[in-house]
């Protein structure tokens, strides 16, 4: 089975930190430089993102299966591990995987549950003009972008993934993969309960995590917290990353390991 490519920092007890979808181990970058001071922080890049391998499969199942191989690799048991996002599920989904090897969760901005509405089509467009046109700046890339994704924030984000191949620039994440795998990225099966600690951290603007979705949390997740971020979106972490801080310190000081 292959390794996930990951960066370690900092020394204590582990905690493992996921991105979300179009991301790599960088997004959470700033949180794991804040938490290395405690904590041994281990951030991971995902299969088919970052410097991982590519796959043609992108189920939770299998994204789960990727991090407890990371985990027995290293031979560790987490204090915690922190998702954002698609990672957030991840996360989630090790709990129903490995419940013995995660004492808590702590879940950025995302529910376990199966959302409707496609969200990324236009990332998507965005993408393909890259890998159809290959641009040989980073200016040529924005412009390709920009014709499917107006949000000059977002463009910026996917532009990380950029990366020089030959004499033009390529993208790290494995977007065939990634759209033909969709309908389950932003899917989700029940798991069955985990009695573990639970965090939920949601953007006060951000509609991934809503008051309907309280019951299917608790259902799944009955020490279930959650903390409401007021003045962020989706992308909490990055819009007030000394609070995010201060809530995850604050729940980590409070749990226990089984």
């Amino acid at each position: 089975m292959k390794l996930l490519n990951y960066k370690e920092q900092g020394n204590g007890d582990p905690l493992i930190l996921i991105h979300g979808l179009f991301g790599n181990l960088d997004n959470l970058g700033l949180l794991a430089r804040q938490l290395e001071s405690s904590y041994r922080v281990i951030s991971v890049d995902l299969r088919n993102h970052g410097h991982s391998f590519h796959s043609d499969d992108h189920s939770y199942q299998a994204l789960a299966s990727d991090v407890v191989h990371l985990i027995e690799h290293l031979a560790i048991k987490p204090k915690a591990i922190i998702g954002h996002s698609m990672g957030g599920k991840v996360a989630m989904a090790i709990a129903s995987q490995k419940p013995e090897i995660i004492p808590s969760l702590i879940v950025l901005d995302m529910a376990p549950v199966a959302y409707p509405e496609r969200r990324h089509d236009a990332v998507f467009s965005g993408l393909q003009h890259i890998i159809n046109t290959p641009p040989k700046t980073r200016k040529e890339a924005d412009n390709l972008l920009a014709t499917s994704i107006l949000e000059p924030g977002v463009r910026q984000f996917l532009s990380k993934s950029l990366y020089k191949e030959g004499d033009h620039l390529a993208l790290r994440f494995n977007v065939p993969a990634l759209l033909s795998n969709y309908h389950q990225i932003i899917g989700w099966d029940q798991i069955s309960p985990f009695m573990g600690d639970a965090l939920f951290i949601k953007g006060e603007n951000s509609d991934y995590i809503q008051a309907s979705h309280q019951k299917e949390i608790m259902m799944q997740f009955p020490k279930a917290k959650a903390h409401i971020v007021s003045g962020t979106g989706h992308w909490l972490h990055a819009e007030k990353p000394e609070t995010i801080y201060r809530v995850i310190n604050r729940f980590l000081e409070k749990v226990g390991t089984r």
